[in-house]
């Protein structure tokens, strides 16, 4: 059985990405998608640089450019996609996750479920 991607991500997400990455010099391999507990609504995302891979991350790779997956954040990132966008109030990367059950007003913490594996693999009904 082939391993199912985790996320995936936009052009824009994978230009800037890459933008990022490249700006890092040769240390730097991608960025590292987490989540940790804080803000209004309970999860927060993290992005961080990625200097080297862990054997039990997931690594999505579009165009050149490298996300990895921390192994917590798996359960709570199946199916997202992955964006970047410009606003004249903001920039950064956005995400699109069926898994979010709510979010607080200010976009930046979000309620996660852990995706339901059974759904998610298709099992007829």
């Amino acid at each position: 059985m082939g391993r199912f991607t985790v996320m995936s991500m936009t052009d824009a997400a994978a230009e800037r990405v890459k933008a990022i990455t490249s700006s890092k010099g040769e240390d730097a391999l991608g960025l590292r998608v987490g989540i940790k507990k804080g803000g209004c609504a309970g999860m927060e995302y993290t992005i961080d640089l990625a200097t080297e891979a862990n054997p039990n991350e997931d690594m999505i790779e579009k165009d050149g450019a490298r996300v990895l997956v921390a192994p917590e954040a798996v359960l709570f990132l199946l199916g997202t996609e992955m964006d970047y966008e410009e606003t004249v109030l903001r920039s950064g990367f956005t995400f699109r996750n069926p898994n979010q059950t709510s979010a607080c007003g200010c976009g930046e913490s979000v309620e996660l479920k852990q995706a339901d594996l059974a759904a998610l693999a298709g099992q007829p009904g």
